[in-house]
């Protein structure tokens, strides 16, 4: 388990349909938010790989502004590194697409 604290930055007057997307992404949890529009959350996620994947949703909402990361926990996979039962991939690639030679 993967958990991961982040301040979520929106303009102040779309700050509740801000709130609503990010809690409709269901990872996601609001704790708080300021008159500036800094929402204070919290993702639970499975991996780093989902937590990933939820950051991007988050960045992709059309309100957001930014996404901080202010805290990060990530135990479970820290440990099953170190046991040999997970490898981490710092640079995750996409495949190659085979090559083909026109004539």
């Amino acid at each position: 388990m993967v958990i991961a604290g982040f301040v979520v930055q929106c303009q102040p007057q779309s700050q509740q349909d801000t709130v609503a997307a990010l809690e409709a992404i269901g990872q996601v949890e609001v704790f708080g938010a300021d008159e500036k529009g800094n929402i204070v959350t919290v993702v639970d996620a499975e991996s780093s790989a989902d937590l990933e994947k939820i950051v991007k949703r988050m960045e992709k909402l059309e309100q957001v502004l930014t996404v901080g990361l202010t805290y990060l926990n990530m135990e479970d996979e820290a440990e099953k590194i170190a046991l040999g039962e997970l490898s981490p991939d710092p640079f995750p690639r996409k495949p190659l697409k085979k090559a083909t030679m026109t004539t």
